[in-house]
């Protein structure tokens, strides 16, 4: 990959370690998020908006234009009737899927201050995949459509599948999947890594499902948050 030379400038550590050169790349703040906003495929910009409230316009709008740069993201035109302008990752992009992941994990343990409202639909995505037991999985062969509502960009689909110990992940509901969970991002993590009853969020109209309430239950599950980090004496 061929790096401008204003970019190398902006911010190098000069280090030829891998890790140190990774950070030239993607340490810059918001840039990983941005990346993780398009790990489950193409967005718009105002969908990045949506997925990144914090960020300003003219960020987010430096932030693709160096992704795109650098080679880890593309911009290209969905072909009519949508003929919009939309931002994906590259194949070199995509291999950060793993570093999202393992930062999610260790980030994880720290005391948490935050709360899930905060979370974007992606986000979760990302947290069930790192937090994913597949142990509890063991036998499961199941499909779930999640339906997630409060979002800036109204309700926002995917499609889960269970299947011999793991779990994938993508965009959008098949309208025939054996379990439908129609809730909010905030009542999903509530329910699947801190403790929530399912039953609760049900009977408070949070949840509602189509398919057996059992297989819910089983679902739900399947995730667990690690204990959080407590500093050595």
């Amino acid at each position: 990959m061929t790096v401008a030379p204003e970019q190398r400038a902006k911010r190098s550590y000069h280090d030829a370690c891998g890790a140190a050169r990774a950070l030239d790349l993607v340490g810059e703040r918001w840039t990983l998020l941005v990346v993780r906003e398009l790990l489950l495929g193409p967005k718009r910009f105002t969908d990045l908006r949506a997925g990144l409230p914090g960020i300003s316009p003219n960020v987010l709008s430096q932030r693709l234009e160096e992704l795109v740069q650098i080679g880890v993201v593309h911009k290209r035109k969905l072909p009519p009737p949508v003929a919009a302008a939309v931002y994906d990752l590259t194949d070199w992009g995509r291999e950060l899927d793993d570093v999202i992941v393992a930062l999610n994990r260790w980030g994880a343990r720290t005391p948490n201050s935050y709360s899930c409202s905060d979370m974007s639909t992606d986000s979760l995505i990302v947290t069930l995949r790192t937090f994913f037991q597949p142990a509890r999985a063991a036998g499961v062969h199941a499909d779930y459509d999640l339906y997630f509502t409060g979002s800036d960009s109204g309700t926002d689909e995917f499609h889960a599948v269970i299947a011999d110990e793991t779990l994938g992940i993508s965009r959008g509901a098949t309208g025939s999947a054996t379990v439908a969970i129609h809730t909010t991002v905030p009542v999903f993590i509530a329910v699947t890594v801190q403790g929530r009853p399912l039953a609760e969020s049900l009977a408070s109209g949070e949840t509602k499902i189509s398919g057996p309430p059992a297989a819910v239950e089983q679902f739900v599950s399947f995730f667990e948050l690690p204990p959080e980090c407590t500093a050595n004496p």
